[in-house]
């Protein structure tokens, strides 16, 4: 039961995710990535935090094992695509 409750979950957060991703206009995808980046950080705690105390077994180790690098790449990504973004918007003399 809590497996199937899970994936309910699951599919309903990521078909929410396309929904409201689609929706966006393209002058705030850069905010927008920097608040997922956010979110992204708070996922790669939740895994840890789920791998420690809610995955005894095998099965969920592997599995919060990939939700924290998945994460975790995903974090580090958006990092590295917004701050190159930023350095598209100052100036050549600036240093900062």
């Amino acid at each position: 039961m809590d497996s199937v409750l899970l994936l309910f979950i699951f599919v309903i957060a990521a078909f929410l995710g396309k929904e409201l991703i689609s929706k966006v206009p393209s002058q705030l995808h850069t905010p927008l990535m920097s608040a997922t980046n956010a979110i992204s950080g708070i996922t790669v705690v939740g895994a840890v935090v789920t791998a420690a105390i809610f995955a005894p077994g095998t099965l969920g180790m592997i599995l919060s094992l990939i939700a924290i690098v998945l994460a975790t790449i995903n974090m580090v990504g958006g990092y590295m695509v917004t701050s190159r973004m930023l350095e598209m918007f100052r100036k050549k003399g600036d240093k900062d």
